[in-house]
C-alpha cells in the first residue's frame, strides 16, 4: 500500500485544507471549504457545476435560485484567486420543457460584475450523446475562462501545443525565406477542442455520471498554472481534476457533497500519486472506426438496389422499319 505520509506527519491526502498537503478532498457543501482558503491562495480554479436539470447527483432548482447559489461559489472563488489566476467554468445547457438556456451566458454576468476579464469562450466538442428527435442533438459544451487582469496572468502555451498541419511548410519570400514558418513544438490549440466524453467504454469511466476527461483538464492546467500551485475545483465530482494537478506537479483540491464520489476521488488520487492510474494519455488521436476498418461502419442499405429506380436497358425495344 502506498504511504499517504510525509516524514512531517502530514497527510499528502487531506480531507480539510491543510497548506502542506498535496490534496484536500473535501465532504460537504463547497463553500465551507472555500471559507478554509485565505485570499488570493489559489492559482486556478477549475470545475463543471451541475446544469440544474435534475440528475440523479443534483437538485434541481429554480433558475433564479440556481444563479444566486452558483453567484456565491463564485464570488468566493474569486476571493481566493490569485493576483495572476485563472478561472474556468465549463457548463453546458440548461433544458426545461424542451428550451434551451445557455449556462454561460447566464454566468458571464456574474463573473463580469464581479470585476473579472474574460479571456476565451472555449468549444469543447464531442461526439457521443443524447440522440434528439425535435431538435439538433448537443455535440458540444463551453469553458468560459476569466482572469483578474487583461495583460498579467500566468499562461503558458508550448505545453499544451498541438502539432501542425504543415511542419515542413517553409517561408518563399521576405527575410525568412527558406526558412520553416511554424513553431517546431507544434501550433496554437485554438479555442475548439476535440476531445471524447467519458462514456461507458472510456478507459476512465468510473460511477458518475458526468465526469470531467482528465485531458480536458490537464490542458487547462498546463496553460494556466505551474508546478506546486494550487488547483481547486468547487464541483469535485469523480476527482478528475485533481488527478490533473497531482498528475503535472501541482497540488489539487475540491469538494462534493455526495460522499461516494469523494471515496472515488480519493481511489483515483492515491492511483495518480502512485502512478497507477488508467487515463487517456493527452494528444491522443481519436478513434476512427471506419479508419480502423469497423464493419459496423458499412451500411447495410447502401448498396441496396432501388426498386423504384429506373434503370438503362431495363426493357428491350421493338424496333420497327
Amino acid at each position: 500500500m502506498m504511504k499517504l505520509e510525509t516524514e512531517f506527519n502530514i497527510p499528502r491526502i487531506s480531507d480539510h485544507f491543510l497548506p502542506e498537503s498535496e490534496a484536500v478532498l473535501f465532504h460537504g457543501n463547497c463553500l465551507d471549504l472555500l471559507q478554509q482558503l485565505p485570499d488570493k491562495s489559489v492559482q486556478l480554479v477549475v470545475t463543471s457545476p451541475p446544469y440544474n436539470i435534475g440528475k440523479a447527483y443534483e437538485k434541481k432548482l429554480s433558475l433564479e435560485m440556481y444563479v444566486k447559489q452558483q453567484t456565491e461559489v463564485i464570488a468566493e472563488c474569486v476571493r481566493v484567486l490569485a493576483d495572476k489566476g485563472s478561472i474556468c467554468w465549463q457548463v453546458g445547457n440548461h433544458v426545461d420543457d424542451g428550451v434551451i438556456i445557455p449556462l454561460d451566458s447566464l454566468l458571464f454576468p456574474i463573473f463580469y460584475n464581479l470585476g473579472m476579464v474574460m479571456r476565451n469562450r472555449i468549444i469543447w466538442h464531442f461526439e457521443h450523446g443524447l440522440h434528439c428527435s425535435r431538435r439538433l442533438s448537443g455535440r458540444y459544451e463551453t469553458i468560459i475562462w476569466f482572469t483578474r487582469d487583461t495583460k498579467d496572468y500566468v499562461f503558458n502555451l508550448d505545453p499544451v501545443r498541438v502539432p501542425q498541419k504543415y511542419p515542413g511548410k517553409k517561408y518563399f519570400k521576405g527575410p525568412k525565406v527558406g526558412q520553416y514558418s511554424c513553431n517546431p513544438l507544434g501550433k496554437n490549440p485554438g479555442d475548439v477542442w476535440d476531445i471524447p466524453n467519458v462514456k461507458s467504454n472510456h478507459v476512465e469511466k468510473t460511477e458518475h455520471p458526468c465526469q470531467f476527461p482528465v485531458e480536458l483538464v490537464e490542458r487547462l492546467i498546463l496553460s494556466m498554472s505551474n508546478k506546486d500551485d494550487w488547483v481547486l475545483d468547487p464541483f469535485l465530482g469523480s476527482g478528475s481534476s485533481v488527478v490533473a494537478a497531482i498528475r503535472h506537479g501541482r497540488r489539487g483540491m475540491g469538494a462534493d457533497t455526495v460522499a461516494r464520489y469523494i471515496e472515488i476521488a480519493r481511489e483515483r488520487t492515491r492511483s495518480s500519486m502512485s502512478g497507477s492510474l488508467r487515463v487517456r494519455p493527452m494528444g491522443t488521436p481519436k478513434y476512427d472506426p471506419r479508419a480502423a476498418g469497423n464493419k459496423l461502419t458499412i451500411s447495410p442499405w447502401a448498396n441496396a438496389p432501388d426498386e423504384h429506380q429506373l434503370k438503362l436497358l431495363q426493357t428491350t425495344a421493338v424496333y420497327k422499319p
